[in-house]
């Protein structure tokens, strides 16, 4: 087998992992092998926080809708069901933005609800 020594590609690969881990503290952006373990756990943490994300601003906006309903003496589920039931394609990041911004309009989201649930 021939002997293959790597030569620029090698070095472009490490460059690349240092670069990336820049701002590590000590040996972590200095040395390749830390570097790489370091950049390699960074990339899985971000992984899975774009999915924690996603969950988290869900519930959040999930929290916000709840306030508004309570104040317009109605339950979030009930409120949800409703609005599924009357045909409203809003989904929870519009009806939270609605909740904190618009309170009319979210009035009338609450009475769409309340009159599909009656006619159900």
């Amino acid at each position: 087998m021939p002997r293959v020594k790597r030569g620029t590609h090698r070095r472009a690969s490490r460059k690349k992992t240092l670069a990336l881990a820049s701002g590590y503290f000590l040996t972590k952006s200095k040395l390749h092998r830390s570097a790489q373990e370091a950049v390699e756990k960074a990339l899985r943490y971000g992984y899975i926080g774009r999915k924690h994300k996603k969950r988290n601003f869900r519930s959040l906006w999930i929290v916000r809708i709840n306030a508004a309903c309570r104040t317009a003496d109605i339950s979030y589920s009930r409120l949800i069901d409703g609005l599924k039931k009357a045909g409203v394609g809003l989904n929870r990041k519009m009806i939270a933005d609605i909740a904190a911004t618009d309170d009319a309009a979210f009035k009338q989201l609450v009475a769409q609800a309340k009159a599909a649930l009656g006619r159900a």
